[in-house]
């Protein structure tokens, strides 16, 4: 089992900058599922999650071939491009899974909730507004190559590996 959390403290800066990680997540597991689909044959599994502070990836199964799934996924990270059409698609998904959060009511309540006791946490609305008036290509390429400059790394590694 390995888990990285790759924390920035420019994620939670802005709206847009919240709505730009989550883009950036959805696109990076995209482009991860054909090539990553021989690792889940071979019965490794793995993650992305869009945290609060950051990227987790999670990675478990066989320990003699997690590091190459797990190298491949952070080759897809250094080396992250789209194409528009990609970006219009998660965007458009992005959109609507903001949408399903607002429409019901315990989702909603639970967001109010945490905005409320946490300093700095920006809305569900604040997000779907922020996406309803569009990102460009642009500010996610620029908002990417800013994460990855100011990135901060914990990391826990479980089972038959060596130090």
């Amino acid at each position: 089992y390995v888990r990285f959390h790759l924390i920035s403290p420019l994620i939670q800066q802005s709206a847009e900058n919240i709505v730009l990680f989550d883009t950036f997540v959805n696109i990076l597991t995209h482009n991860l599922g054909e090539p990553a689909y021989e690792a889940d044959v071979a019965q490794l599994e793995y993650k992305l999650v869009a945290g609060e502070h950051g990227l987790v990836i999670r990675v478990k199964g066989f320990n003699h071939k997690l590091p190459l799934l797990f190298q491949l996924i952070i080759d897809y990270l250094s080396d992250f491009s789209f194409t528009p059409a990609v970006f219009e698609m998660i965007t458009e998904q992005l959109k609507k899974t903001y949408f399903n959060i607002l429409i019901k009511p315990e989702t909603l309540a639970k967001d109010v909730r945490l905005l409320i006791l946490e300093h700095g946490r920006w809305s569900m609305i604040d997000k779907y507004q922020t996406l309803m008036n569009g990102l460009s290509i642009e500010s996610l390429s620029s908002f990417v190559k800013a994460f990855k400059s100011q990135l901060f790394v914990e990391g826990l590694v479980q089972g038959n590996f060596t130090s």
